[in-house]
């Protein structure tokens, strides 16, 4: 059984098929879905895909994107949230310096916000970030400081150096359909460095759709293709890398059931 650790159910791009999406995921031998919450509006939107299902859990969480319109003042709604038996964990949350769609002040508030929860009610965090390595190291690094959490680095592109950090933190890394391009040749370099014991696999979809599917809507079913590609990187057959990459999800969201 594969996992898809990330992806957006709720998203109107699903909207008119959603039975048949998760189905032709289940056929290909997908058995869980992480649906991932981008902002506290949309939220119950969010949480009702995830009630709609066993195997379905997911997140809640105010994407950096939206932290100008959705500026948290602390930890308590998230908390609040987080209370319902479907939600698993918080985020996404972190730096995104690549769109700027938001004040990086209020991107950096909010991360700590989103990080305060994960400590206090012991889930994991699910970090975003682009072109935000040494700001993503620096809050993650003081806030472990000020107390232990756990989380992941989801749709991981960065370096080696995010990379080693995350590690030395305690992080996972989440490995999606962007690993199967063509030109990323370096982060499979950093992704064959990376324990088998600290990864998982992810759509991202509607976004990313991998080799060789890309250019179409992605969709959690294209996992698969993703976990190929990561067994063949690590030179394990495709079996053990699934067994693996469930394994992993289910000890750091813990509360997820199977």
């Amino acid at each position: 059984m594969l996992v898809d650790s990330h992806c957006h159910l709720d998203f109107p791009d699903f909207a008119s098929e959603l039975p048949e999406v998760l189905a032709r995921a289940r056929a290909a031998g997908v058995g869980h879905f992480l649906t991932i919450g981008t902002g506290l509006k949309r939220f119950p939107g969010v949480r009702a895909v995830a009630e709609s299902s066993p195997d379905i859990h997911c997140s809640v969480g105010v994407h950096p994107h939206e932290a100008g319109d959705e500026l948290l003042d602390g930890p308590e709604v998230l908390l609040k949230e987080a209370e319902h038996e479907k939600v698993v964990a918080f985020g996404e949350t972190g730096l995104d310096y690549y769109y700027n769609k938001s004040p990086r002040e209020a991107q950096i508030a909010n991360f700590r916000a989103h990080i305060a929860a994960a400590r206090q009610a012991g889930l994991p965090l699910i970090v975003h970030t682009r072109d935000a390595d040494d700001d993503t190291i620096a809050v993650l690094t003081e806030e472990q400081e000020r107390g232990r959490f756990t989380g992941l680095i989801h749709c991981f592109t960065g370096t080696p150096r995010l990379a080693g950090a995350a590690l030395e933190l305690g992080l996972y890394i989440s490995v999606s359909g962007i690993a199967t391009f063509k030109k990323s040749d370096a982060l499979r370099a950093t992704l064959k460095d990376v324990p088998l014991d600290r990864l998982l696999v992810e759509t991202d979809a509607p976004y990313l759709a991998p080799q060789p599917t890309r250019g179409k809507r992605n969709e959690p079913a294209f996992v698969v293709h993703t976990a190929a590609m990561l067994a063949e990187l690590k030179g394990i057959r495709a079996d053990e890398l699934a067994e693996t990459t469930t394994a992993n999800f289910f000890r750091l969201f813990a509360k997820a059931k199977r």
